[in-house]
């Protein structure tokens, strides 16, 4: 593993879950390389009241040095590359329009181009989809990614933790995309199995 990851954020509500899980990266040791969207540094000013897209504001002064941000119109950074190697490439939250752009190969943001080139070079890309509900053209676009080789995470937590907080329902969904990049983590996700009490 190159133990680096590329994340993206869009101008879906969700701002949580990509602060949350660029904080467990950080925390692991992970390269990490960031861009959002104008929309999803709105969301992040707008949900989080994070007012500046820099490294210490995401992951605090502490872990500022495993993050680099890049710039959504910057065509010449690394990760629009398909020689820049890593883990794979996250986009948290995905918006609808990001998705459908993504899925018809439109690389009008590094967003979107960094996404396409994991899926020209076969790198893991997991889109982490946070709208509800979903169009027929949202639903066709997911069809279309997933058989191009991306995984379709959306951000749908699951309840049979009995989760007490906000922050426990942001940290199962950071858990699992954990999961699918393929890093351990400690969060309270795992189904172990139940007994049903007899009456």
């Amino acid at each position: 593993m190159h133990r680096r990851v590329v994340i993206g954020i869009s101008g879906a509500s969700g701002a949580a879950y990509s602060i949350r899980l660029l904080e467990l990266l950080a925390r692991e040791g992970i390269e990490l390389h960031v861009a959002a969207s104008p929309l999803g540094r709105r969301m992040l000013f707008e949900e989080l009241d994070i007012r500046h897209f820099k490294a210490e504001d995401l992951v605090g002064p502490d872990l500022a040095d495993q993050v680099t941000i890049h710039a959504d119109n910057d065509f010449g950074a690394t990760i629009a590359s398909g020689t820049f190697q890593h883990d794979g490439m996250v986009v948290v939250p995905c918006s609808s329009n990001t998705l459908n752009a993504i899925a018809a190969g439109l690389t009008g943001t590094l967003v979107q181009r960094a996404a396409a080139v994991c899926l020209k070079e076969g790198r893991r890309l997991i889109i982490a989809h946070r709208e509800s509900p979903v169009s027929p053209i949202d639903v066709e676009s997911m069809g279309k990614l997933q058989r191009a080789g991306a995984v379709i995470a959306p951000l749908s937590p699951g309840f049979y933790m009995m989760p007490k907080t906000v922050q426990d329902i942001v940290d199962f969904m950071a858990g699992r995309l954990m999961d699918q990049l393929g890093y351990d983590h400690d969060l309270p996700v795992r189904w172990t199995g139940s007994t049903p009490s007899s009456s």
